[in-house]
């Protein structure tokens, strides 16, 4: 009987899932596997004295763990996920507080909680739920004036800034920022409470770039480097347009890069770099090419959608991926001052893999057919 019911569920699941993008994430997964493969072996084997498959074994483990997780997720009936959604950011939430606590430093920057056998970067299994809150308040039926909503998102945002300037994490603070101007505007929000926020924001940031000159002064040293390179150290950012540069259209050969022996964090923050210099620079063309398809395929299916907050959800859900994706790349290209930002699905890391799933299991989860939502 509970065979008969399971064989029943996976078969509704199959016929309702949005297969194209579940392939697409699929594809994305295994060419995560097989560049931390090319790109982690020489810095495990040779820099670290470690064995040559220490960081891709680590890699394929996270690998099939968020691919579980992705797949749980979608699987998981809509209705029953989104009553969970508030306790589900509420825990992720203290997680990030709970950083300044008992996180662990890292090159100056306190953004890990260690778990013994893994390091928890909480902010990046926070985004996507952050997305759904955000979702949740602007489609509120007990607030009739829209300001309200706006403001309360607004607050939750601004919470979650708070503490990650502390950290400090630039970067994830613009991509949370810009992924929710994103949304509230899809919402339907005025212009010019945007460019009230924007100009509450910049100032914000410009007063602590002038008060607290110690703990944020990296950051005016990176733009200062950015807009005139002779005036800082912009080996990193320099090192990465050389080796796309030196890729080519079809690419060095696996193995034959040199950026991951000489930059540190090449298989995290430039890992678009290393594989434009080992594959070429097609290569790097076409996983953008499936990051946008599957962006594609996500705003598709949002006209399709008659509930405003499935709209919202995944509007922006596309959006924190696109912007992550756009900006992870503008930074390799040089094209953006560094930011530390991670290639969701490929670059190496744990927390990365598992909140690239979660964002996943989520588009999968609220792109099935309709009738199946509430089956």
């Amino acid at each position: 009987m509970q065979e008969d019911t399971f064989k029943y569920q996976f078969t509704n699941y199959w016929r309702f899932i949005d297969k194209k993008i579940l392939f697409s994430f699929f594809i994305l997964f295994f060419l995560g596997l097989f560049f931390s493969f090319s790109s982690t072996s020489s810095l495990a084997g040779e820099r670290l004295n470690k064995d040559y498959y220490f960081f891709f074994t680590k890699h394929l483990i996270f690998a099939f763990l968020a691919i579980s997780i992705m797949v749980s997720i979608s699987f998981i009936k809509t209705d029953i996920f989104i009553k969970y959604i508030v306790p589900f950011f509420i825990l992720t939430f203290i997680f990030l507080a709970l950083v300044p606590m008992i996180g662990v430093e890292v090159k100056g920057a306190k953004r890990w909680i260690d778990f013994y056998f893994f390091r928890l970067q909480p902010i990046e299994i926070l985004k996507p739920f952050f997305i759904l809150m955000t979702a949740k308040i602007l489609t509120l039926e007990k607030f009739k004036n829209p300001q309200i909503k706006y403001f309360l998102s607004f607050i939750l945002l601004c919470s979650i800034l708070i503490l990650l300037i502390d950290q400090p994490d630039l970067g994830q603070s613009i991509l949370l920022t810009c992924t929710w101007v994103a949304t509230v505007f899809i919402s339907g929000v005025s212009l010019i409470y945007i460019f009230i926020f924007l100009l509450v924001f910049l100032t914000s940031l410009s007063s602590l770039l002038l008060i607290f000159p110690e703990k944020f002064g990296y950051i005016i040293n990176r733009l200062v480097t950015f807009f005139d390179p002779s005036q800082g150290d912009k080996f990193q950012s320099s090192a990465a347009l050389d080796a796309i540069k030196l890729g080519g259209v079809t690419g060095q050969g696996m193995g034959e890069g040199i950026l991951k022996e000489s930059v540190p964090e090449a298989h995290t923050d430039y890992v678009i770099a290393v594989i434009s210099e080992e594959y070429g620079s097609l290569v790097s063309i076409l996983i953008l090419t499936i990051f946008l398809y599957i962006s594609f395929r996500i705003v598709k299916n949002c006209f399709n959608q008659d509930n405003k907050f499935f709209k919202i959800s995944l509007s922006g859900l596309a959006t924190l991926l696109i912007f992550q994706t756009f900006i992870h790349a503008g930074v390799n290209i040089n094209l953006l001052p560094a930011t530390g930002m991670t290639l969701p699905f490929l670059s190496y890391g744990g927390s990365s893999l598992i909140g690239s799933a979660i964002l996943a299991g989520l588009v999968l989860n609220y792109t099935k057919n309709k009738s199946y939502l509430y089956d």
